[in-house]
């Protein structure tokens, strides 16, 4: 982050925005350069994606989903990243009313995901910002990486609906994008007004809101050919002030 020129416009425009809206939109290209990746990068990093378990917690009975579970500590002065011990997720009902309320356990993040030197770039890059944006000095970061399925049974990216992650920042990173329609993202205020809209289309496209201020939500993803693998990658981090 205190790199070229470039950079350091990039990175500013991103906190501004984050600080007077609450939500920014940050291209691929521009966050390939913030973090000093390439497309080689991203390719090999999506690779992870094969390896997801499904989600047999989904109360609307979708199969669509699959994932793995892990998070971090974070203390971006000194950029220390602390890969926690591996435990149950939970959101309490009144925050994901479709899913919440229970200890889901999920396959923990693999070797492979967790030493690939792109993630480490992108956690702690993202920990300054936000530290930036409001001064936390130490963040529970937790990561979710999906695969959306998508073929005669729609894939529900968010099927909660329009809703919040009870947590302090909260980001949408696309891997892939393969034979399909729909995924259409967009960030809301409380009023329910639409703020950004925008489908993620390029690996490395980052969707970035503050949790505290706006409600996000994602459109259904469809095959374009119902005969081939259909799928949207995410990651999804969501950093809390710790």
């Amino acid at each position: 982050m205190t790199g070229s020129t470039t950079l350091g416009v990039e990175v500013d425009a991103t906190v501004h925005a984050l600080a007077t809206s609450g939500r920014h939109l940050l291209p691929a290209k521009e966050l390939s350069r913030i973090l000093g990746v390439t497309r080689a990068d991203w390719a090999r990093f999506a690779r992870n994606w094969d390896d997801l378990e499904l989600d047999t917690y989904m109360a609307d009975g979708g199969t669509y989903r699959y994932r793995r579970y892990g998070q971090y500590v974070l203390e971006p002065a000194s950029g220390k990243l602390d890969l926690l011990p591996h435990e149950a997720y939970r959101q309490e009902s009144d925050v994901n009313p479709l899913n919440g309320g229970i200890d889901r356990h999920y396959e923990p993040l693999t070797s492979s995901f967790t030493q690939d030197p792109l993630l480490e770039e992108l956690l702690v890059t993202l920990g300054g910002i936000f530290s930036t944006v409001d001064g936390t000095q130490r963040w529970n970061i937790k990561l979710h990486p999906y695969r959306i399925t998508a073929g005669a049974e729609a894939g529900q990216p968010a099927p909660e609906g329009r809703h919040r992650d009870g947590v302090t920042f909260i980001t949408s990173l696309l891997i892939d994008r393969l034979n399909i329609t729909g995924g259409e993202s967009s960030v809301h205020g409380d009023d329910g007004e639409p703020l950004l809209t925008h489908t993620l289309a390029e690996p490395g496209d980052l969707l970035l809101g503050d949790d505290r201020r706006t409600l996000h939500s994602v459109t259904p993803v469809h095959p374009v050919d119902a005969a081939a693998p259909a799928h949207r990658d995410v990651l999804v981090i969501a950093y809390t002030a710790h």
